[in-house]
Formats: structure tokens, sequence, C-alpha cells
């Protein structure tokens, strides 16, 4: 027997997460949201955001998610600490498992799990993290204008990062642990053309230091004498080697592609199942950005309430 009857539960914070829930809140739906692991999501580790609409001037990523918050709540949405970690999908209401003892019935669901950079594993990525480590290029591009970076990772997303870094920064080193770029050529042939692109081929990052930001990366070269000791000197660090969504608890129920990323109708949050809509990050294997998160989560919202009035 489930502990409560909802209109509309939340699955995850972050952009998509609190706008759905200003939404859906002012459409008077009284949305549950369960927070998650990391309540606000990705953007909560972001030191500062400039490129949100409506702050001229930078704004912490914490403090960002703070005001979507406060948002959410002003407009009558009911956001809890929790992890969710059983769905049922089999049938209306659908039945949510909150820290395996709540459970919860919904008529309509909206998941905003998000997704997960992944990480190359390294302690010093934590030490830094906010102080010159960085998931997203395009996030956080901008502060190392006339700087030199490194990006790591051979594929498609590492390249356009570099690519897109090289019109910021004085000099980027692309890291790539194989003896040859895993992206298309048409991809491969931009970076190998940019005149301030730097590509390291066999190099494995070992470790970072700086004082109290990243000032230079320890690499390993992989060469047929043996393993040599490099050392390269940035001001940041970027990861390009993908990202994780978090759906797992999702995969029994719903569609995913090969990476994991929930599969939606095109140009819709609609999922294959009536009533469940993703939104952000967690089907989003393209953008990533706060701004498109927020926006499929104003879509979900409304998606929902059109659902539940027919």
């Amino acid at each position: 027997m489930a502990n409560e009857r909802v209109k509309c539960l939340i699955i995850g914070s972050g952009p998509a997460g609190y706008t759905a829930a200003i939404y859906t809140g002012r459409g008077n739906l009284s949305p549950v949201m369960y927070a998650g692991m990391q309540p606000g999501g990705q953007l909560t580790i972001t030191t500062d955001v400039e490129n949100y609409p409506g702050h001229p001037e930078p704004i912490g990523g914490f403090e960002l998610m703070e005001q979507f918050k406060q948002q959410a709540l002003n407009c009558g949405a009911d956001i809890r600490t929790g992890n969710v970690t059983k769905v049922d999908f089999s049938k209306a209401p659908y039945t949510i498992t909150v820290n395996d003892t709540t459970t919860v019935e919904a008529d309509t669901v909206i998941i905003a799990t998000g997704a997960s950079a992944k990480y190359l594993g390294l302690p010093d990525e934590q030490k830094y993290a906010g102080a010159g480590v960085s998931a997203c290029a395009t996030c956080d591009g901008f502060f190392y204008r006339k700087k030199t970076v490194a990006v790591v990772g051979g594929g498609d997303t590492a390249c356009e990062e570099a690519s897109y870094l090289s019109n910021l920064a004085s000099k980027v080193y692309l890291i790539v642990r194989k003896n040859y770029l895993r992206a298309s050529k048409a991809m491969q042939k931009r970076v190998e053309s940019i005149d301030n692109i730097e590509i390291l081929y066999e190099h494995e990052v070992r470790g970072l230091f700086g004082e109290r930001f990243v000032e230079g990366a320890k690499l390993v070269k992989h060469t047929p004498e043996g393993d040599q000791d490099v050392e390269i000197a940035i001001d940041g660090l970027f990861l390009a080697i993908g990202h994780h969504p978090n759906t797992e608890i999702f995969k029994e129920w719903l569609d995913t592609d090969e990476t994991g990323y929930l599969i939606t109708e095109p140009g819709t949050p609609r999922t294959k199942i009536p009533g469940v809509f993703a939104a952000g990050d967690v089907a989003d294997p393209h953008y990533r950005q706060a701004i498109t998160a927020a926006a499929s989560g104003c879509q979900a919202a409304i998606e929902a309430e059109r659902f539940l009035n027919q």
C-alpha cells in the first residue's frame, strides 16, 4: 500500500526539475519533488555562471539553484530530501519507492535525474574541482581567456571542446590516450588545422599540481621504449570523456539509446509510457546546458498538466 497519492511527482532537481516544479506548482498540480543525491544537480559544483539569462553579473551555481528552489517553493512545490531507488511503471498510477522504504503513487512522473560527467578517477580531480577542473567547456571556458588549458579525450566531444576553447585560450593541449583520434574525420581535420591546439597522442593524465588552483598537469607518455613522465603548465583541465546519464532504475520500463539517455518522442519530453516525461540532461546527450534543461522542464510540466486535464 502506497504511503500517499500525488498528481505529479518530480524525480531529481537541478534546472529541469526545479523549472518543472515551478510550472506544475503554478498549474495547481501540487507537485512533490524528491531532490536526489545531489540537490540542485551538477550546477551546484560550478563556481560562477555567466551565461544564464537574467543574471548580468556572474552568479554562483549553488546560489542560482537556491533561487530556482525558492521560486519552486513559492509556487507551491513540496520539495523533499530522498533518493528514488525503484519505480514501477507497469500501470497507472505509477509507484515510486524512495530510500527503499517509502512508496508514493503518482498520476504523472517527470524524470529530471540528469547526467554525471565521467572522471578519470584521480584524487586531484576532487581537490581542484571548481579551481581548474571542469567537465564543460561551454560553461567554464570563458574564465580561461588568453590562458593555457588542456582537454582530455579523443572523441567528437573532446575535439569540439578543444575547438571551442581555441577561440578563448592562448593554447590548448588535447590529451589523447591512444595514438589516434576517435572523432569523425571532419572533427579531426578541424582540430589539426587550428594553430593553437597541440595534440598529445599516447599521453595520460596522472595528476595535477598547483597551490590553490591548477598550475600544471603530470602526464605519462607511452613510447616503445617505455613510459616517460611529462609535465605541462596549464591553468585548466577539461574532461571530455563522456557523460553517464542517471537512468539505471528506469531502464526496465523506458527506452534508452546506446549510451543510456532516455528516448523521448522527437521534439517533446514524452516517453513511451503515457504520463511519464523526461526533462533535462537525462534525455539530452547534445547540449547539456542549464538553459536547455530549464526549457525542457517547462515542456514536461506543460505536458503533465495537459495529460491530467485529458
